[in-house]
């Protein structure tokens, strides 16, 4: 039985930037093991996993490691292949069952808006050595957000963020998904504020483009700078754009989108 799946560059309108995801239409039900093998034969970020259910489709995401509550980017990558292979038509929005509640998605123009819950985070101090392990300076504020096991850290500037070098098995130590670095931005007015994401127990070293860091940034940001609608930028080597617009306790996040790869699975 061979099995549609397709790469797609999220969050840019050029391949070979943004953030990669496979997206696999099934047709019935496979295993757990099934999908993990796949995610790491991909060997990228997030494999998304699509399967008709009721009026829309169950999605699942795994990395190389194991299966995710939540990913921005592959839900961004499966309902442009929704609308690019003629499975939904552009004016039907996308309906993902997901373990995060039901997700949406529409297409605006030449972009995809993703609707998300937002995620406040509380002030906190950061673990013993986390800074060295990361390669920065002390921190300007950090939060810390339970549910998700994530750790936001504000930086003085932009430079340091992009300069940052961590050293992932130190990192892998810490008891927690993953590090949100950020800061205002400094170096170009396009941008309100520029982030980059480590989450190495979680099999991705440095995620490219992460859409659902956005959720805990929308908020976090929103409170710093007193407005709801943020021009960001994602600062790993492929770089990545996002518009953000926090809306009570939902956050919507859009980014365009490029398919590179269609193929099938043989197994």
């Amino acid at each position: 039985m061979k099995t549609p799946i397709y790469q797609v560059d999220a969050f840019t309108s050029q391949p070979f930037s943004g953030n990669p995801a496979a997206v696999c239409l099934l047709t019935s039900q496979r295993s757990d093991e099934w999908m993990l093998n796949t995610a790491r034969e991909m060997n990228l970020s997030e494999t998304a996993f699509l399967l008709p259910e009721g009026d829309g489709y169950r999605l699942r995401w795994f990395t190389p490691a194991l299966e995710v509550d939540l990913c921005g980017h592959a839900t961004l990558a499966s309902a442009h292949i929704l609308w690019e292979t003629g499975k939904l038509p552009p004016e039907e929005p996308a309906r993902f069952y997901t373990r995060s509640g039901l997700l949406t998605a529409r297409k605006v123009a030449n972009r995809v808006e993703l609707d998300f819950p937002a995620r406040p985070m509380q002030p906190a101090e950061l673990p013993d050595g986390l800074a060295a392990a990361l390669g920065i300076p002390a921190p300007r504020a950090a939060a810390w957000h339970a549910q998700g096991e994530n750790f936001l850290i504000e930086l003085d500037s932009e430079a340091p963020v992009r300069a940052a070098q961590p050293n992932f098995d130190q990192l892998k130590a810490y008891p927690i998904h993953g590090v949100i670095l950020t800061s205002e931005a400094t170096q170009s007015t396009r941008y309100d504020f520029v982030s980059r994401f480590f989450a190495p127990r979680w099999g991705v070293n440095e995620d490219p483009v992460t859409g659902s860091a956005h959720c805990y940034l929308a908020p976090y940001w929103s409170e710093r700078m007193g407005k709801t609608v943020f021009s960001a930028y994602q600062a790993s080597a492929r770089g990545g754009e996002l518009r953000v617009r926090l809306d009570g306790e939902r956050v919507f996040i859009s980014g365009e989108a490029v398919t590179v790869l269609s193929g099938s699975l043989h197994f």
